[in-house]
């Protein structure tokens, strides 16, 4: 195992480190956020959030400009759905989705901005 990722000596900063443990995330947080990275890390949801940060659409034009059929990206929707990561509306018969709101924009904006300035 490579060792220059490590400390070559062990010196424990006790009051750093229970400083931090006072501050660490709940459980049920640390398990939400994983949950909802893991549903980012999937490559049509992200192509989905990147579309519909440009504009709301309805799920017929969704499937069509993705090349996917409808009931494929209802299943997808729906996962975004349930983590609140886009809204849906209804008109008449069709359904249209959007970000669920400016904080979805904005961890989307940021995750572009990251992987471009690098």
């Amino acid at each position: 195992m490579a060792r220059e990722d490590r400390c070559e000596v062990t010196a424990v900063n006790q009051a750093v480190v229970e400083n931090i443990r006072r501050n660490l995330l709940p459980n049920g947080t640390v398990l939400g956020l994983a949950e909802l990275f893991k549903v980012l890390g999937d490559p049509t949801r992200v192509r989905i959030i990147h579309i519909l940060s440009r504009q709301e659409l309805c799920v017929c034009d969704i499937a069509a400009a993705l090349a996917m059929s409808q009931s494929a990206i209802s299943h997808q929707l729906r996962l975004l759905r349930n983590f609140r990561l886009v809204k849906y509306r209804k008109e008449g018969k069709s359904v249209y989705y959007s970000l669920d709101d400016d904080h979805i924009h904005g961890l989307y904006a940021q995750g572009l901005e990251h992987l471009r300035h690098s």
